[in-house]
């Protein structure tokens, strides 16, 4: 009799219904916590809001003032809430921080939502479910007064089972949201609340429905693919309402999502059903099984169909056949090494203020990543919603998850037992998407018992779900218990080095790697958020802020310019500093690219960070759009699945020296390639100075793998110029910047006097003022504080910013000059900083011209933070007296034997003053000069 009746239902093709309650709410905003005691769940709400969306979306909350209670550190907060300058920007009606994006209103602690719900009579012998898909931040539910429940995860939907019978007909749903950071303190910094970025927003996002299902369903299903047997772990659980046992027919089958490929097995199995229990099957896909990774992204649909006295329930899972495992030190998908190139994304979505839940969005970021050679996401210190992995399934993105915190942990504190929850939740949740690859707890971690804390977290969660690796945080610490270990020791700029970073220390070279922490660290190392290098704002961007969320920070960089005189240098300013960012993030990446067995990178960012001081570290704005500096082709030629290096022991070559490459390759792609002759080239700007091929040979997966040296004889290059080196494995090319420059450089007086001088004395000063024409270059130190001796010089961009970083060195962003310029005539450049210009970056003082006449334009500017937008100056030219002036803050007299470099430029500059293009025409009287020295 039993088969019969599951026959029948099986005809019926029921599926889960539910009513889709988005649109027009009733609303009220709760500032003083009285709901709860005044019963509003008992009462109609006055007001009206649209779900899904936020406060702010609807234009409810608080307008911004010096007292708005923001969620989010403020690290230099005197840079505002004191500063002068800043005084018009804390005003009333004009209120504008720089730390961040500016939201329209602003809100934070409990608010009310309230729908009236009509219940079919086709759910009478249903259970009942309200389905939130994203609420921020705690979520309280009432139907017709009675409390249903609260939730507070921050990752996942809020799934409340209603446990009371509701009639057919119409009930009363309310919904209390409180955005507050209360017991459980996630971290006013977290990504997952911050004001930083996607903002610490109140209301419910995603999917707002009801939802009616059989009293016999589905609870959560996990999958876990073997594909050493070509078969599914299905572990199923099975929710029993009815409160009777029954028996019950499951019915699963697979079939790929992505492909022509015919339905694969259906396998059907009789199960007894008792309250609630979890039950395990295995399905064998097939001896046709397609694999999941970056190249093959093939992603399969589970179909899931419970058949009881209950009704027919059913559910579609994806999910892919693949094995993401830590061997050694490196990362393996399909027993294939993989090299992960990565990006943080940090909740950033200026139109919303929180996170799409939509896949085309979602869609549309995978794509530009892997445009730029990148294979990887780390979300830090939040959680995506179900679009983002539904995207990244597709697009072969491997993600790591963090449970939502970056905070002090191991404590004892509420947090400790949260986070297991949320960790949990988000296993629950998403954990049958392939893209879902590395976890940790956040980003960070202080405590002083966070280590213990963490070792248990891991072990905790390994032997949960083993369908991903773990570690315990992103950044410290190493314990010995994880699957992989991710720290920022393997990056050439780090978190207080200031001046004392690799790319600021060692002299142009590509030889240097990180073998040495890779060897001593037994698992898989990723280096933690490389990059972090800014570039100059773009102020073309601010009309794409149409939301909730304005560029205010912006609008005070671009007044500040305006302010100085500067507005029509921002496009020059963001296209030479964007070089200069480029530049250092191919020396970052080719660093860990060179490290023989290094796990991966992550980079903070390849698109702009919005908070945090104004961090804009991307090639691509906060709306992932190119900036105009950099395409993706050229990005990803140094950071693809195959990029030719070059080991480098320096960049700038006298002509009696040998060029000498060794050329190597780092390989991650979907197979080795067989048979392969690589080529290289030397350029000039007009013509191919050399150029062959390696020997013809197999190239391995993997990094380290050697090609051949490449040795070239400098001595027929006369005359100073950049060459360029590129180097090709079939259609992937990478290329690098050398100098080289004469050993003898003819004579430059050419009749004239010209005086070299590293001191303004007297006698220099009445030489100068008679009619003579000097050259004087201080050394550096030899500036006045505050003509630009406190502005820290290096080569690399800005670290971060200033702001956050308190002033982290250096302080600059690069040079910007014209090329073309005859006191450069002999120094071969572009208008920004190339690695040509490490040795006077190093060795120099910015000078600040504000006060000199507005019409002087520097040979060499140096580019300014935004924050403070001075007219700074490496080199420049004026009348002083009957004299001629040109005044370097560049130390061009010390050591000159050893720095090729700085005698070239020396050279150039003298050159130019012995002709008849020496004629500058900007008046400065000589106290102006006096007044940029520290001594008089």
């Amino acid at each position: 009799m039993c088969s019969v009746i599951l026959t029948l239902l099986s005809c019926r093709n029921e599926l889960k219904q539910s009513i889709d309650l988005s649109g027009h709410w009733s609303f009220k905003i709760d500032s003083l916590d009285l709901g709860e005691d005044e019963k509003w769940f008992n009462n109609k709400l006055q007001e009206t809001i649209m779900l899904p969306g936020s406060m702010a979306e609807n234009g409810k909350g608080n307008d911004i003032s010096v007292s708005t209670n923001w969620t989010g550190n403020m690290w230099n907060d005197s840079l505002w809430y004191k500063d002068p300058k800043m005084k018009k920007y804390r005003e009333k009606d004009n209120v504008k921080v720089p730390f961040w994006l500016t939201p329209n209103k602003h809100y934070v602690g409990a608010a009310w939502y309230q729908k009236t719900i009509e219940i079919p009579k086709s759910w009478g012998d249903k259970e009942l479910s309200l389905y939130l898909e994203r609420a921020h931040w705690e979520s309280t539910i009432w139907i017709d007064g009675k409390l249903i429940g609260k939730k507070n995860s921050l990752a996942t939907a809020h799934h409340y089972v209603i446990n009371t019978n509701l009639s057919e007909g119409k009930h009363l749903l309310t919904l209390r949201v409180d955005n507050r950071i209360k017991d459980i303190d996630v971290g006013l910094d977290a990504h997952s609340i911050s004001d930083n970025t996607q903002t610490n927003w109140n209301g419910v996002v995603g999917d707002v429905k009801l939802i009616a299902k059989p009293k016999i369903s589905f609870g959560n299903v996990k999958l876990y693919p073997n594909i050493d047997d070509n078969s599914v772990k299905v572990v199923v659980e099975i929710k029993n309402a009815s409160n009777k046992e029954h028996q019950g027919q499951l019915t699963l089958q697979a079939n790929l999502k992505n492909g022509n490929s015919r339905d694969l097995l259906q396998q059907i199995e009789t199960i007894q059903i008792h309250k609630n229990q979890e039950i395990t099957f295995n399905y064998n896909i097939g001896d046709d099984l397609l694999l999941w990774d970056e190249f093959n992204p093939n992603v399969y649909e589970m179909n899931l169909t419970l058949e009881s006295v209950a009704g027919v329930d059913t559910k579609l899972i994806d999910f892919g056949m693949r094995n993401f495992k830590a061997d050694g030190t490196i990362f393996t998908i399909n027993n294939r090494q993989v090299f992960l190139r990565g990006t943080l994304e940090c909740a950033i979505f200026p139109l919303t203020g929180y996170p799409p839940t939509d896949v085309d969005s979602w869609d549309r970021i995978f794509k530009i990543i892997k445009n730029h050679g990148l294979n990887h996401m780390r979300f830090h210190s939040w959680c995506p919603p179900e679009a983002a992995f539904i995207a990244a399934d597709k697009a072969g993105v491997y993600l790591q998850v963090e449970a939502s915190a970056w905070t002090t942990i191991g404590d004892g504190k509420p947090i400790d037992r949260w986070l297991y929850k949320e960790a949990q939740d988000i296993i629950d949740a998403y954990g049958n998407h392939p893209s879902f690859v590395m976890m940790a707890y956040g980003n960070e971690p202080s405590g002083k018992n966070h280590k213990a804390y963490l070792k248990d977290f891991v072990a905790h969660f390994k032997a949960v779900d083993n369908r991903r690796v773990y570690t315990g945080a992103a950044g410290w610490p190493l314990i010995d218990n994880l699957d992989f270990y991710n720290n920022s020791k393997p990056r050439i700029q780090g978190w207080n080095q200031n001046l004392n970073s690799i790319i600021n220390t060692k002299s142009p070279q590509t030889e240097f790697d990180y073998s040495e922490l890779i060897n001593k660290t037994p698992m898989p190392y990723v280096s933690h958020e490389i990059g972090q290098w800014c570039v100059y704002p773009n102020f073309k961007e601010m009309s794409k802020y149409t939301g909730v969320l304005k560029p205010k920070n912006f609008e005070i960089f671009k007044a500040t310019l305006q302010e100085n005189n500067m507005e029509k240098l921002a496009d020059s300013f963001l296209l030479a500093s964007g070089k200069l960012q480029t530049l250092c993030y191919k020396a970052d990446i080719e660093a860990a690219l060179r490290t023989k067995d290094m796990a991966g990178f992550q980079l903070l960012d390849l698109h702009d960070f919005t908070g945090q001081g104004t961090a804009l570290v991307g090639v691509l704005d906060a709306f992932w759009d190119e900036k105009g500096y950099v395409s993706p082709q050229e990005f990803r030629a140094f950071s693809n699945q195959t990029v030719p290096l070059a080991r480098l022991g320096k960049r700038v070559f006298k002509n009696g020296d040998t060029l000498k490459v060794n050329a190597e390759v780092a390989h991650f792609g979907s197979k080795s390639l067989e048979g392969v002759t690589a080529q290289w080239k030397i350029t000039n700007a007009w013509s191919t100075i050399a150029e062959g091929a390696f020997d013809k040979r197999n190239i391995p997966i993997g990094n380290g793998f050697v090609l051949g040296k490449i040795v070239l004889p400098l001595i027929n290059i006369d005359k100073a110029q950049k060459l360029t080196i590129t180097i090709s494995v079939e259609e992937f090319k990478n290329s690098w910047d050398v100098w080289v420059y004469p050993s003898e450089l003819k004579p430059t007086s050419n009749g004239k006097n010209i005086r070299v001088v590293s001191k303004f004395d007297d006698a220099t000063i009445k030489y100068l003022i008679e009619g003579g024409n000097v050259l004087l270059n201080v050394a550096k130190g030899d500036i006045a504080a505050e003509k630009g001796g406190d502005i820290a010089v290096g080569f690399s961009s800005i670290f971060w910013n200033t702001s956050w970083t308190k002033e982290q060195k250096p302080h600059t962003l690069g040079i910007l000059c014209d090329p073309e310029h005859s006191a450069l005539s002999n120094f071969p450049t572009e208008y920004h900083s190339n690695w040509q210009w490490w040795d006077a970056m190093s060795n120099s003082n910015a000078v600040i011209l504000d006060d000199f006449p507005e019409d002087l334009n520097p040979i060499i500017r140096v580019i300014d933070d935004w924050f403070k937008n001075r007219k700074t100056a490496l080199i420049f030219e004026a009348k002083v007296g009957k004299g001629k002036l040109i005044m370097s803050g560049i130390d061009l007299h010390t050591n000159l034997d050893n720095r090729l470099e700085a005698k070239q430029l020396l050279y150039s500059l003298e050159t130019y003053m012995a002709s008849e293009n020496f004629s500058p025409q900007i008046e400065v009287p000589v106290d102006k000069i006096n007044d940029l020295l520290n001594y008089k």
